[in-house]
């Protein structure tokens, strides 16, 4: 059964990854800045990967899964920027690589430190 507790300890890890992850990302002085729009897509983007991760059942150990989910819910936000050919491949796999870590400490978060542990996994999992 779906816990509430899973489900709102993970999306409120992802909106704190994804403001973690906004910051990051303007934080370069030298470089042209982040719009109002991307900024926001960036913290509902790393909001919606925990939310995912909070609600996902899927049969995996809990670090994997975290990883997983965190590498899949990073790919919309790594595709944009692949039309920039001198700077674009290397964000992308900066936005990809960011996101599987941001995924492993939200599951960090979620299944070892709050124990809430997903729908259906058992214990040893």
């Amino acid at each position: 059964m779906l816990t509430p507790k899973r489900v709102i300890v993970a999306t409120i890890c992802g909106f704190g990854f994804g403001l973690v992850c906004m910051g990051l990302a303007s934080s370069n002085p030298d470089g042209p800045g982040l719009s109002a729009a991307m900024k926001w897509t960036i913290i509902v983007s790393r909001t919606l990967t925990g939310f995912t991760i909070g609600i996902s059942a899927l049969p995996l150990a809990w670090w994997l899964h975290g990883i997983l989910i965190g590498c899949l819910g990073s790919i919309p936000m790594a595709l944009p920027v692949l039309d920039n050919p001198d700077l674009g491949p290397g964000i992308a796999v900066g936005t990809i690589v960011m996101g599987v870590a941001y995924g492993f400490l939200t599951e960090v978060i979620t299944s070892v430190l709050a124990k809430a542990k997903p729908a259906g996994r058992t214990a040893a999992a």
